[in-house]
């Protein structure tokens, strides 16, 4: 059996007398999507920015391709392989799509932001921008303002800027978010196709998606991971029942 690609092991996070991550253990194999699913509260979002790098964990260990990321700041992070989208869009609205894209891939370059109008004629920042924006549908729309977009294509910004970084592993908070039927069913078709390059650490509320995507789910609930395990596993798991499926199993 392959290593993980990321291990999360005995994540621990204390707010005051809040404990939003309780000792969670879990891991992301090579080609898969490990669903993380729980009610709102549970501790979805403060894991992933610990794993992303935004929040420090007080104790534990997270572990990418073999290396300890403890310590390491969210550029490094990105540069190593681990790209994230966030719950809220953080795309400059007033930027295009293009433009968005580029300022990631220069960021981890580690360029000048002083001159951007060189930069646009930049093809080492150029290429890779416009080949993710391909890849999730919208090299169309490269040249609109960000703002000009439907909640569904920013998702889709957000992706392609992992892409474009290189990114060997995704972790994806509530892509689905905001998203109507058709917007959740086409980004839902793509993801299935990305775990073959990359493997995916989901966060999502869509059970729908959860569901037709996940080749494991962990359940977050309270900031402990109370169950792991497939699609089927999760839906007969009487506890999970009573903490979070409900009717919807």
């Amino acid at each position: 059996m392959a290593d993980p690609v990321l291990a999360i092991s005995e994540l621990s996070k204390t707010f005051g007398a809040l404990k939003a991550t309780d000792d969670v253990s879990l891991d992301l194999k090579p080609g898969e999507i490990h669903a993380l699913i729980g009610p709102n509260g549970a501790g979805k979002s403060t894991l992933i920015n610990q794993v992303a790098g935004t929040l420090k964990p007080d104790t534990g260990s997270i572990r990418f391709d073999g290396q300890e990321l403890t310590g390491l700041t969210v550029a490094e992070r990105a540069r190593r392989g681990l790209g994230r989208t966030f719950q809220v869009s953080s795309l400059a609205p007033e930027f295009s799509a293009l433009r968005n894209v580029m300022l990631a891939v220069q960021s981890v370059q580690g360029s000048s932001f002083r001159f951007f109008r060189p930069v646009m004629r930049d093809t080492s920042l150029i290429e890779p921008a416009m080949a993710a924006l391909e890849r999730v549908g919208l090299a169309d729309r490269a040249h609109l303002p960000t703002s000009e977009l439907s909640h569904g294509e920013r998702r889709q910004i957000e992706i392609a800027i992992a892409l474009a970084l290189g990114s060997r592993a995704f972790l994806l908070d509530e892509p689905m978010a905001g998203m109507g039927p058709e917007g959740s069913k086409k980004l839902t078709d793509f993801l299935d196709g990305l775990r073959a390059e990359a493997p995916i650490l989901l966060v999502e509320h869509d059970m729908n998606a959860v569901f037709a995507l996940a080749d494991r789910i962990s359940v977050l609930v309270y900031g402990r991971v109370i169950a792991t395990g497939t699609v089927d596993e999760i839906r007969a798991d009487p506890e999970v029942r009573r903490a979070y499926l409900g009717d919807e199993a």
